[in-house]
């Protein structure tokens, strides 16, 4: 989820306790935690407001001045939907990264993520990109997604996706700039 910069030091200090969001499809739900720049957010709720719903303390809680200014911030289509989000920040540690900073792999580890893989490989459009991304990744580390993506043939977008899916097993880890591998990255490909 994108959070815009200015809202961040709310956020960590419990100032900022809801967004707004314009989207034409829900992207966030109730009970969920996102990864974001601000740091781990859960998703208390996630409801469609009208313009007309939305209160004064909602505005102040987003850190807005008023009704007026949430509503001029707003991106999105006109028509899409207004949600409101109420978050908190999560504290405790993050445990897909505790996972990516495992290098130590069972047999059962190494099974486990080559089946994962095997398995990301065989629904994919496009084929194998698995091992080829992660190889990549080992070569270039932080390196722009669009880069990467134009060296594999693939669609910048599409490529991003494919590699949070990597990173949610724990085998790459997301810079500033690109990405690199975890030490679990490192460990898995030492093994093949």
């Amino acid at each position: 989820m994108l959070i815009e910069k200015q809202r961040w030091a709310g956020i960590r200090d419990g100032s900022v306790t809801v967004l707004f969001r314009r989207w034409r499809h829900r992207q966030a739900s109730a009970g969920n935690i996102y990864r974001t720049a601000a740091g781990r957010i859960m998703v208390e709720q996630a409801d469609i407001v009208a313009p007309s719903r939305i209160r004064a303390k909602d505005a102040r809680a987003a850190g807005y001045a008023s009704i007026a200014q949430v509503l001029a911030d707003l991106r999105g289509a006109e028509g899409d939907p207004i949600y409101l989000l109420r978050i908190r920040l999560v504290d405790e540690p993050d445990p897909r990264t505790e996972l990516a900073n495992t290098d130590q792999l069972s047999d059962d580890d190494i099974a486990r993520i080559t089946a994962r893989l095997a398995r990301m490989d065989a629904s994919s459009s496009i084929g194998p990109w698995t091992m080829p991304t992660l190889r990549l990744i080992e070569e270039l580390p932080a390196t722009r997604a669009p880069d990467l993506a134009a060296r594999l043939g693939r669609e910048p977008d599409r490529f991003k996706v494919d590699v949070r899916k990597l990173e949610a097993l724990g085998l790459t880890l997301s810079l500033e700039v690109g990405y690199q591998l975890s030490p679990r990255g490192v460990a898995y490909l030492r093994t093949r």
